[in-house]
C-alpha cells in the first residue's frame, strides 16, 4: 500500500524569512520570495505554485534532477543542496535531508502547548495509532501518522502538518537503523511515549532482536522531563526496556502491568475484555479481532492515560475505533469471507493473522507472501512459520506465494500436516489453486486471510481471486 507524502490539507504557510531560520540556509543572489510559501514537499508530481520543492538525495536519485521540472509546473521555490540552473528561488542549505527535520522540529516548536505521544514497536504499531487516534479524536482536533511516514523523512513531513486547531498528535516512529529513532523522537519532543514489543520484524537491519530492542530503546531519550514513560509488563526485553527509561513517571501495560485485560472473549471478528487500569476497571467490546488486539488495546489505553484522558473517555474511543486499510479488514464477497491483512508482515504478525483466520467460519484459507527484511534469517524465519501454521489448529490450508516459499513448505513437511501447505514461485501460478479450491468446495462458505510484507502486494492476489468468485 502506497502511502502519499503530500498532504491535502491546507497547511499553515511559511514565509522567506521562517524557511531560512529554520534551515539556516541563504537565498540564493539574495533573490527571495516575497509571498507565503503554502507547503513543503518532495514530491515533484504534485509541485504548483504557492509550493516549496525540497530536493532530497539518496543513493540512488537526487531530486535536484527536478528541479527544473517543477519551476516549469509554477512552483516558484525550491530548497537544494547545490544551485541549480533553474528560474525559481533557491534555499541552498548543507544537507536537505536534516533541513527537512530542522524544517519539522521548526513546527512542532511552535506549539509548545499540544500534547504528543510517540510509540514504537516491531508489530502493532500501526493500530495502536489508530486506537488512540479514535480516542483522541473524540476530543479535540489530533494529528496522526499518515499510512507509513515514520521513518527519519516520514516523521518530519507529518509535523509538517501541524495546525494552530491540534491539540494532541500522535506519532508512530520506525527504526531501519540505530540512531533513527533518537533524531526522530528529538524532533517530535513527546510528553508520553514508549515501545508496544519487541518483535522479530528487521532482524536482517539489527542482527538480533538484542539490536531491534536497543534501537527501539531510543525513543525514551527526549521525553520532556515531566513526561511520561510507556513499558510493555510482559515483554521478553521489559528489564533491558526499563534501563533505557529517564522520566520519574512510567505506566506498564499487558500481564502483570498497570494496565491489563481479563475475563477475554475472543470472537470471529472482534473482542470483550475488561480492562483494568490505576483509574478503574471498565467492559470494553474492542471491534478488533485477535488476542493480540487485546493487547494494543491496553497499550493504547496506557498511552492515553498518561496524557491525562479519563477511563471512560478511553472505552469510547476504543469501542468506536477503525483498523487501518490492509490491517485484519473483514469482507464479505458472496458466501465467502475474505480478509485484507496486507499492509505488511513479520512473523509474529503472521501467527497472529493465523489465529484470527482459524476463528472464522467454513474452510480456512491463509494465502501468504514474503516477509521482508529478514536478512540472513530469513530462510530459516520462512521454515518455521510453515511449520507452526499448518500445526495451527482450525486452518485447512496455507498457500505460501514468492522466493521463500519453499522454505515455508520444508517447514509444514517437517509436521504430519505438510500436505496442507502449498508452494507458489508467484501470484500467477497461485491463483488457479485458489479458484480449484473454491470449486472443490461448492457450495460450503471459506474464509482467505492474505498476508505478506508490503511490497509483495498480496492485496493484488486478493483482488484478483474476488473477480473470479
Amino acid at each position: 500500500m502506497h502511502t502519499s507524502t503530500t498532504s491535502t490539507a491546507v497547511l499553515t504557510p511559511w514565509s522567506a524569512a521562517q524557511l531560512q531560520q529554520a534551515t539556516q540556509g541563504y537565498w540564493l543572489n539574495d533573490r527571495a520570495p516575497s509571498t507565503e510559501i503554502k507547503r513543503i514537499l518532495t514530491d515533484s508530481r504534485h509541485a504548483e505554485a504557492g509550493d516549496a520543492f525540497l530536493a532530497l538525495k539518496g543513493e540512488r536519485f537526487d531530486a535536484h534532477d527536478f528541479v527544473a521540472q517543477v519551476a516549469a509546473s509554477g512552483c516558484q521555490v525550491a530548497i537544494v543542496s547545490q544551485p541549480v540552473d533553474a528560474d525559481i528561488f533557491q534555499l541552498v542549505v548543507p544537507d536537505t535531508r536534516l533541513a527537512l527535520g530542522h524544517l519539522g522540529a521548526y513546527r512542532r516548536a511552535q506549539y509548545p502547548d499540544l500534547k504528543v505521544i510517540a510509540l514504537t514497536g516491531s508489530s502493532g504499531k500501526t493500530t495502536t495509532k489508530e486506537m488512540l487516534g479514535s480516542i483522541l479524536s473524540r476530543l479535540a482536533p489530533t494529528l496522526i501518522t499518515r499510512g507509513n511516514l515514520n521513518n527519519d523523512l516520514g516523521v518530519p513531513m507529518m509535523l509538517l502538518e501541524l495546525r494552530p486547531e491540534h491539540q494532541y498528535a500522535v506519532m508512530e516512529l520506525g527504526a531501519s537503523h540505530q540512531g533513527e529513532i533518537d533524531y526522530t523522537s528529538q524532533l517530535v519532543q513527546p510528553q508520553v511515549a514508549g515501545i508496544i514489543n519487541i518483535g522479530t520484524a528487521h532482524l536482517g537491519e539489527f542482527g538480533g532482536r538484542e539490536g531491534i530492542c536497543r534501537a527501539k530503546s531510543e525513543i525514551y531519550a527526549h521525553i520532556v522531563a515531566d513526561g511520561c514513560s510507556i513499558v510493555p509488563a510482559a515483554d521478553d526485553f521489559v528489564d533491558t526496556i526499563r534501563q533505557a527509561v529517564r522520566t520519574e513517571q512510567c505506566l506498564s501495560f499487558g500481564n502483570g502491568g498497570d494496565v491489563f485485560a481479563t475475563d477475554i472473549e475472543l470472537q470471529p471478528q472482534a473482542a470483550r475484555f475488561q480492562l483494568h487500569t490505576p483509574q478503574g476497571v471498565r467492559a470494553v467490546d474492542l471491534p478488533f479481532a485477535g488476542e493480540h488486539n487485546i493487547q494494543n488495546a491496553t497499550a493504547a489505553a496506557a498511552f492515553a492515560l498518561a496524557i491525562g484522558i479519563g477511563l471512560d473517555d478511553i472505552v469510547a474511543g476504543l469501542e468506536q475505533a477503525q483498523g487501518a486499510k490492509g490491517r485484519l479488514n473483514f469482507i464479505q464477497h458472496g458466501a465467502h469471507l475474505l480478509i485484507d491483512d496486507t499492509y505488511n508482515a513479520n512473523p509474529t504478525s503472521m501467527r497472529a493473522a493465523g489465529e484470527v483466520l482459524a476463528q472464522q467460519e467454513g474452510i480456512r484459507v491463509m494465502v501468504i507472501g514474503d516477509i521482508g527484511e529478514l536478512g540472513a534469517s530469513a530462510a530459516i524465519e520462512h521454515y518455521k512459520l510453515g511449520r507452526d501454521l499448518v500445526s495451527l489448529k482450525g486452518l485447512n490450508f496455507v498457500v505460501a506465494v514468492g522466493e521463500f516459499a519453499p522454505a515455508s513448505q520444508e517447514g509444514a513437511r517437517s509436521t504430519q500436516y505438510g500436505k496442507k501447505l502449498q508452494a507458489f514461485l508467484n501470484q500467477e501460478q497461485a491463483l488457479p489453486f485458489l479458484i480449484s479450491l473454491v470449486e472443490t468446495h461448492q457450495p460450503q462458505s471459506m474464509s482467505f486471510l492474505f498476508k505478506g510484507s508490503r511490497y509483495t502486494h498480496m492485496e493484488t492476489l486478493m483482488t484478483a481471486l474476488m473477480e473470479k468468485l
